[in-house]
């Protein structure tokens, strides 16, 4: 597998989420995504982006176009330093939130994508790293 291009977003305020909305949207489509997968992946990164934001008050999104072989894809990992998730099992759960939305982020984000990985450490934060691949 090897890279081919990658960037970061740092996510501060608000309005980071839909610069970073903008940039995952410009990289799906340069590496072939079409309008419905590149909405998924969009869709994923506002709700992983979100959660940063409403949970750790800051943290970056990291993103990477990735190859291997005959299939591309992109890979984003949202990374901060905030309160961790205490149950991983709870967060996966529909319509759970202990920050009052809607308890879509995680498992909406999951469903959207091919891949996703989570590590999260009590006090000291969360990094979620997802992956969506295309054939070519």
């Amino acid at each position: 597998m090897s890279d081919d291009d990658q960037g970061a977003v740092q996510i501060e305020v608000e309005s980071d989420i839909a610069a970073a909305r903008r940039v995952v949207r410009e990289v799906a489509t340069s590496i072939g995504f079409g309008v419905t997968e590149t909405a998924r992946i969009v869709t994923a990164a506002s709700e992983l982006g979100r959660n940063v934001y409403k949970y750790a008050s800051k943290g970056t999104m990291h993103w990477r176009t990735l190859r291997n072989g005959e299939i591309s894809g992109v890979e984003l990992r949202f990374e901060d330093h905030g309160p961790g998730i205490a149950d991983l099992d709870e967060a996966f759960q529909e319509g759970h939130s202990t920050g009052g939305g809607l308890g879509m982020g995680l498992p909406g984000a999951k469903r959207l994508m091919d891949e996703m990985e989570i590590r999260t450490s009590n006090g000291e934060g969360t990094t979620v790293t997802v992956r969506k691949w295309r054939q070519h």
